[in-house]
C-alpha cells in the first residue's frame, strides 16, 4: 500500500480535508471547483476568438447571429410505451403512437387504423407537416429548362412516357399526394420511369441532379402496391388500439426496399416516402447507422412496408431474421447507384441484390438510380436485372443543366480562407454549402468563419450522428445558413433554396472529381430554380481543368483566362467516357441482340428498326423542343 493510501500517513492538506484523508477518502471538492472556473475561462477565451468587428460587419449585412453546438444536451430518446400525448392547443392526438424523438426514424408519418377502409381520412396536423413546411422544395421559374433535354431510351420494348400524372394510371390516393406535394408536371424521367415500373420492368435510370429521381420510381412503386396491401403485407399489429411489445411486435417485412449510400439521403428520401404514403396502408420506416438501433428496431416492431436503408445497418438487419425478412420484397431500388456499385461495396451489394431470405419470384422488381453512371457500372448493373430491362438516360450522362452558373475563380493556396469569406461578404445572405476535400479541413474552415461572426456549421463522417442531424436541421431552418462540408453531403441532398455551392477545395480527379463535381454543384438549382457554383482553382487543381473547360463550355458559360488552353482546338467536345468508344447498342445482358433505333429525337427522322425482330430498341426522344422526332412523338410542352 502506498503511503498516498496509508491513513498513518496522510498527504499534505488543509485541515479541511485532513478527515476525509484519513478515512480513505479524497475530497474532490477543490477539483470541481477548478474545473467550473477552467469552463468558465475557456468560455470566455472561445468569446474572445470572435472578432467583434467582422461579427458586427456581418450583422449589418443581413447574416444572423452564429450558433455553437450544445455538447452538454442529452441525445434525443424516444419514450416508446408511454400514453398517447395529446395537442394541447386543439386537443388532436399525435399521429405516432409513441413519444417522438428529434432522430430522423422517429419522425411522425400515418399510422392506419383497422377501422378505415380502402382510403384512411385525413389528418390536417400531421399534412400540415408533411406538405406545406417551408422546407420543402418547389419548383422554380426554370422548369423549362429541366425538360428540353434529349431523351435516350434503350429497350425491347417501347415505353410511351405519360402524358401527365393524372393519365398515368396511379392509385387515386397517390395522385392526391402528388397534387399535394406540387407536382404539377412530370419530369422527363419521372414521364418515363413511371410507365417502365407500371408496366413491369426493371429498370435503370440515369438523369440530371435536381431532376426529380426520388419521385421518379417512390411514385409507381407506392402506387402499384396501395391497394394490394392486404393482400401481399405481413401481419400487423393495429396501432390505433395501442401497442404492446411483448405481445404485438412483429418482424418486418417490406414490400419495397430502397438503399442509398448515406445517412443524410436515406433520411431524406424517408421523408418524401412519408409524404407519398399519406392516407394509405403503407408504413415506411428508416434505418441508418449512428442512431440507437433499439429505437429503430422499435419502429420496424410495429410495422414496416417500405424500408430505407444505409447497406452497413441493412446488412445488420438481415443477419438477425427475428427483427428482418426481405421474403415479401416486390421492389428493390438503389439510389445513387454508381457509388454502390464500386469495388468497394461490391461484396454488401451481393448479399443485398441476392442474400438472406431475398425474393426471388418473378414478381421482384430491381431500379437502379443516378446522375452520373459509368457504362462499365452499367454493365455491371445489368447482372442484376431482367434482359428485357429499360435504360432511360436524360440528356448526357454525367452532365449538369444550365439553369446552374459556373465560375471558377483563381485562388493561391494560402489565400483561400480569406477568398471564401470575401466571397461571402460580397454576396446577399444565403444557405450556401461549402465543399472540401477532408474532414480537418471542414473543421478548420468552419471555425474561421464562425470566429468571424459568420453562422457556419459543418457536417463529415467523423461527427456524431447527433451532430449531423442537428447540422443539417440548422442549415435547412436557416439559423446555420452556411454548411460546410466533405463529399459525405454531395450525393442526393435536396434542401430548398441553396443558392450558393462553393467549391473551397475541387475534387481530385484521381478519386471521381468529375462525378463528385457535378454532384457537389447539383445541389443548387433544383428542379427548375437557379442557383450559383463557384469554385476555387489553383495550380493544384490542374487535372481537373480540362474537365471544368468542358464543363463550363456544355452549357455556354465563360471560360477564364486561366483555363484558356483546356479549350479543344477543334471546338469538339468529347468527355472521355471510360469506354466511349464502345457502342451504346452494345450494352445487352444475356446474348442479347444489338439493334437499332426505333425513334429518334430532334430533327433526325425515324431511323427505323435495323436490328431485326428481337432486336433492342434505342429511342432519343429530344423533350420539349419542339423539334420533329419522328416516330417517337413530339413531347413539347411539357
Amino acid at each position: 500500500m502506498s503511503t498516498w493510501d496509508t491513513p498513518e500517513n496522510p498527504p499534505p492538506a488543509a485541515n479541511s480535508h485532513s478527515e476525509s484523508h484519513a478515512n480513505g477518502t479524497f475530497d474532490t471538492g477543490a477539483m470541481q471547483a477548478a474545473i467550473v472556473d477552467a469552463d468558465a475561462s475557456n468560455s470566455a477565451a472561445q468569446a474572445g476568438r470572435v472578432d467583434p468587428e467582422n461579427s458586427r460587419r456581418a450583422r449589418e449585412l443581413g447574416w444572423v447571429e452564429p450558433q455553437s453546438f450544445d455538447y452538454g444536451a442529452r441525445a434525443p430518446t424516444t419514450v416508446l410505451h408511454a400514453e398517447e400525448p395529446v395537442d394541447e392547443e386543439n386537443g388532436d392526438e399525435m399521429v405516432s403512437r409513441h413519444q417522438s424523438s428529434t432522430w430522423a426514424h422517429d419522425a411522425a408519418k400515418y399510422e392506419w387504423d383497422a377501422e378505415y377502409g380502402d382510403v384512411g381520412p385525413r389528418n390536417e396536423k400531421l399534412e400540415a407537416e408533411l406538405f406545406r413546411a417551408d422546407f420543402h422544395n418547389r419548383a422554380g421559374e426554370k422548369f423549362k429548362n429541366l425538360i428540353t433535354v434529349k431523351v435516350i431510351v434503350e429497350s425491347k420494348t417501347r415505353v410511351e412516357p405519360i402524358q401527365d400524372f393524372k393519365s398515368a394510371g396511379l392509385h387515386p390516393v397517390m395522385l392526391e399526394n402528388v397534387e399535394l406535394c406540387g407536382y404539377e408536371f412530370a419530369t422527363p424521367i419521372q414521364a418515363y420511369a413511371i410507365p417502365a415500373v407500371i408496366t413491369g420492368h426493371d429498370m435503370i435510370g440515369v438523369a440530371q441532379t435536381g431532376s426529380g429521381k426520388t419521385a421518379a420510381f417512390l411514385v409507381p412503386c407506392i402506387s402499384q402496391l396501395m391497394g394490394k396491401v392486404k393482400k401481399l403485407a405481413a401481419p400487423r399489429p393495429n396501432l390505433a388500439v395501442g401497442f404492446d411489445p411483448a405481445r404485438d411486435r412483429v418482424r418486418a417485412e417490406p414490400l419495397i426496399l430502397v438503399v442509398a449510400p448515406t445517412r443524410e439521403l436515406c433520411c431524406q428520401i424517408f421523408d418524401e416516402a412519408r409524404r407519398l404514403c399519406y392516407r394509405s396502408m403503407m408504413r415506411p420506416c428508416v434505418a441508418y447507422g449512428g442512431a440507437p438501433i433499439r429505437d429503430q428496431v422499435a419502429q420496424l416492431a410495429r410495422g414496416c412496408d417500405l424500408l430505407v436503408a444505409t447497406p452497413g445497418r441493412l446488412l445488420d438487419y438481415m443477419s438477425r431474421p427475428d427483427i428482418l425478412s426481405l421474403s415479401r420484397v416486390r421492389y428493390t431500388i438503389i439510389d445513387e447507384a454508381d457509388q454502390m456499385l464500386h469495388s468497394d461495396w461490391e461484396e454488401d451489394m451481393a448479399k443485398i441484390m441476392g442474400g438472406g431470405d431475398a425474393n426471388e419470384d418473378g414478381d421482384h422488381r430491381y431500379l437502379l438510380f443516378s446522375a452520373t453512371f459509368p457504362k462499365r457500372l452499367q454493365r455491371l448493373a445489368a447482372k442484376f436485372l431482367d434482359t428485357d430491362h429499360i435504360h432511360v438516360s436524360i440528356g448526357r450522362t454525367g452532365s449538369t443543366h444550365a439553369n446552374v452558373k459556373q465560375q471558377v475563380l483563381w485562388a493561391d493556396q494560402d489565400k483561400k480562407m480569406r477568398a471564401l469569406y470575401d466571397l461571402l461578404i460580397s454576396m446577399p445572405p444565403s444557405r450556401t454549402l461549402v465543399f472540401v476535400r477532408f474532414k480537418k479541413t471542414a473543421d478548420f474552415v468552419d471555425d474561421y468563419l464562425f470566429n468571424l461572426g459568420l453562422p457556419s456549421t459543418s457536417i463529415h463522417s467523423d461527427r456524431t450522428q447527433i451532430e449531423r442531424e442537428d447540422a443539417i436541421r440548422s442549415f435547412k431552418a436557416g439559423q446555420s445558413p452556411i454548411l460546410v462540408a466533405t463529399g459525405v453531403s454531395a450525393r442526393g441532398l435536396d434542401i430548398r433554396n441553396v443558392m450558393h455551392v462553393i467549391n473551397f477545395d475541387l475534387p481530385s480527379a484521381e478519386h471521381d472529381g468529375q462525378n463528385e463535381y457535378i454532384h457537389r454543384i447539383g445541389r443548387t438549382a433544383r428542379i427548375g430554380n437557379e442557383g450559383l457554383a463557384t469554385s476555387f482553382y489553383n495550380e493544384r487543381d490542374e487535372p481537373m481543368g480540362e474537365f471544368l473547360t468542358k464543363i463550363l463550355m456544355e452549357t455556354n458559360q465563360e471560360v477564364p483566362d486561366f483555363l484558356q488552353h483546356f479549350k479543344p482546338e477543334d471546338g469538339v467536345l468529347n468527355f472521355d467516357e471510360d469506354d466511349e468508344e464502345e457502342d451504346q447498342d452494345t450494352m445487352t445482358t444475356d446474348g442479347g441482340a444489338s439493334g437499332g433505333a426505333w425513334g429518334s429525337g430532334g430533327d433526325s427522322g425515324n431511323a427505323g428498326n435495323v436490328g431485326g425482330a428481337d432486336a433492342d430498341n434505342t429511342a432519343a426522344d429530344s423533350w420539349g423542343t419542339g423539334g420533329d422526332d419522328g416516330a417517337s412523338g413530339n413531347r413539347g410542352g411539357w
